[in-house]
């Protein structure tokens, strides 16, 4: 019988992947579609992505499949190939490549059956992805956004939209999709004649969001067709004016792909330009921020005094102190609750503000 699950030691993979001298392709993918059996599905795709030394995370439930992988130059036809003949709805499937990429972002395959690709919340048992908004290619969303009856809302985490997002996209306030929908709903209450354009990092959420939108009320829904990714592809192929300004968040080790030159976030420490997001090194925090290089060599690496302080501990120190202590508030927190961002909400109020009287 086959392996359908990784054995080797993560640290000896990641050194395996460095040590790799062909180049990868980090591919970012999804698909709603209907899966009876998940379990076997998953089963018989890992087999032959991993024959393939494809790396990286997919998730697949009833209602489709999620990945984001890297795959080695030379076997990314195969890939391809393997996926799309996986299920009769893969055919064809879009695959977004990443722009800004070294090829290091995953040094193992992870895949897991979940009960969601993108967990929403939703308990309405009539809400269907059947009836989904339309898809908008680049070209078409630089024209729909130019209208002014046109609204356009960004369904990613507030820590995404920070470092880059569409010009005069409103931020809904959250770090869960599943916050979001009925956020969403609630903000454009009184808006559900006019042209509502969502977008995400990769299609997935948006898609999604554009459905529920349209399950409360809102006529005229859109969601960009292959999220940031394929509107910044599309637009440079194509000669367009780019409307999303800044850096793409993305969840690999790169934390971040460049779409255009302009940094529009701040250095969470000292306020100075920065779109430059970082996990603090103390191993008692980990907390996601933006940190410039200056303040980076200040704290090594660390979001606070306090923090960079215990990371110099000895090890047994460490441990120490981090028993029993309530991490939960900070350990992958991306931020928005912790005090370096405590004038983050008052940024994005007068964002919204300003773009919400805009659309009025």
């Amino acid at each position: 019988m086959p392996v359908l699950h990784n054995r080797v030691n993560n640290e000896e993979l990641r050194q395996r992947m460095l040590a790799e001298t062909e180049p990868r392709t980090t591919v970012s993918f999804y698909q709603y579609f209907p899966i009876v059996d998940p379990t076997a599905f998953r089963n018989a795709l890992y087999v032959q992505l991993a024959a393939l030394k494809v790396f990286g995370r997919i998730y697949i439930a009833t209602e489709g499949i999620n990945g984001q992988i890297s795959v080695p130059a030379s076997n990314f036809e195969l890939f391809r190939d393997a996926l799309y003949a996986a299920d009769p709805s893969l055919n064809g499937i879009r695959l977004n490549i990443a722009l800004d990429d070294d090829g290091k972002s995953f040094w193992v395959l992870r895949m897991k059956v979940r009960p969601q690709i993108v967990a929403d919340g939703i308990n309405d048992p009539t809400f269907s992805m059947a009836r989904k908004g339309k898809y908008l290619k680049a070209r078409e969303y630089n024209e729909l956004a130019s209208q002014p009856d046109t609204i356009v809302v960004d369904m990613r985490n507030h820590y995404e939209y920070e470092v880059g997002h569409f010009e005069n996209a409103i931020e809904i306030p959250s770090d869960t999709f599943r916050d979001q929908l009925p956020m969403a709903v609630n903000m454009l209450k009184g808006n559900e004649d006019k042209n509502i354009i969502m977008y995400c990092t990769g299609g997935i959420r948006c898609e999604k969001a554009s459905a529920y939108m349209l399950h409360n009320g809102f006529k005229n829904v859109f969601h960009v067709e292959g999220g940031i990714i394929e509107y910044a592809r599309k637009a440079k192929e194509e000669d367009l004016p780019v409307q999303f300004k800044g850096k793409n968040f993305v969840f690999d080790e790169r934390l971040g792909e460049r779409i255009t030159n302009d940094v529009i976030a701040k250095c969470h420490q000292c306020g100075a330009p920065c779109d430059t997001h970082t996990n603090c090194k103390n191993d008692g925090c980990h907390l996601l921020f933006i940190q410039c290089a200056q303040c980076a060599a200040t704290y090594e690496g660390c979001c606070s005094t306090e923090c960079k302080d215990e990371k110099n501990l000895p090890a047994d120190e460490q441990r120490a102190r981090r028993a029993g202590r309530e991490n939960g508030i900070k350990i992958f927190n991306k931020s928005k609750d912790h005090p370096l961002r405590k004038h983050r909400d008052e940024w994005q109020k007068e964002r919204t503000d300003a773009t919400m009287e805009g659309a009025e």
